[in-house]
């Protein structure tokens, strides 16, 4: 017998819930359809993130400012006679080294805002925008994009998702094996691609969006500590309790619109951000 909820049959195809089932009729649950998706390939799980070792690149900030440590390994045991059976490591590492997750209190202006234990687990799973504008930066390294750069795509690919992240696409992964190449450095300071202050200020106050990523070491344009004011995405994207997501690597591989992010840094108690791992799921 057909069920009826408020004098509309249900689909064959559909549950007294709502819920779609399969043959036999057994519900089939979005989260079973996702992990189906997965292990037949019409989902693609892409790896968003650069792999860590002491020869990933970091940030130098000039002299008289303080830097962060390259990562390092420590050896513990190695199936020796300091542990015959197991093999691990002490790890030495800064926060904000390889593919990592700037949590707001990281800048001065999020000072009293979330560290990055306190991020909402809900946030760290959203919808993607691929913006790509490697052609852009491959002619201008100190390509920074703009509001109208956003409102053109928009006008070619839909609104940004509302509570997900912009991604920001320049092509410089390419260059994360060569520490020089990476961090483009010159006797006139660094040049790497980022956005404006307007566009920085536009996306921490009017976006829908939840946080910006990039490929290259930070969030900013490398010549953005002579913008007005310096480093203007840390400034307003973290000081509007939003987030960062840098050094990402095979955004070539996102859809512009569809894309969900999975981002997963550690919750350091205290912490103004983490290496992460970062996935996207991606409808094949």
């Amino acid at each position: 017998m057909d069920e009826r909820h408020d004098g509309v049959v249900a689909s064959p195809a559909e549950s007294a819930v709502g819920v779609p089932v399969g043959e036999g009729g057994s519900a089939v649950s979005v989260l079973s359809s996702l992990v189906s998706g997965i292990g037949q390939g019409t989902i693609e799980v892409v790896d968003l993130t650069a792999p860590l070792s002491d020869k990933t690149p970091i940030l130098q900030l000039p002299d008289p400012f303080a830097n962060t440590i390259t990562f390092g390994l420590e050896e513990i045991s190695h199936y020796d006679d300091r542990g015959p059976a197991w093999y691990w490591n002490n790890i030495h590492t800064g926060e904000h080294t390889g593919t990592h997750f700037d949590a707001p209190i990281h800048w001065v202006t999020g000072k009293d805002k979330d560290d990055v234990s306190q991020v909402p687990p809900k946030r760290l799973v959203a919808a993607a925008a691929m913006l790509d504008f490697s052609a852009e930066a491959a002619a201008d390294a100190d390509f920074v994009l703009e509001v109208d750069h956003i409102r053109e795509w928009e006008r070619q690919h839909g609104p940004l998702p509302d509570g997900g992240w912009l991604l920001l696409r320049t092509g410089w992964d390419a260059r994360s094996n060569d520490d020089a190449l990476f961090r483009n450095v010159d006797d006139s300071g660094s040049h790497t691609p980022g956005f404006s202050v307007e566009c920085s200020k536009w996306l921490a106050e009017e976006a829908p969006i939840i946080g910006v990523g990039c490929e290259t070491v930070g969030t900013d344009a490398g010549g953005a500590v002579a913008f007005d004011p310096p480093f203007p995405c840390h400034t307003f994207v973290l000081g509007s309790n939003k987030y960062g997501l840098t050094q990402l690597q095979n955004l070539a591989k996102l859809p512009p619109q569809g894309a969900v992010v999975i981002a997963s840094p550690l919750p350091i108690i205290g912490g103004s951000g983490s290496p992460t791992r970062a996935l996207a799921l991606v409808e094949r």
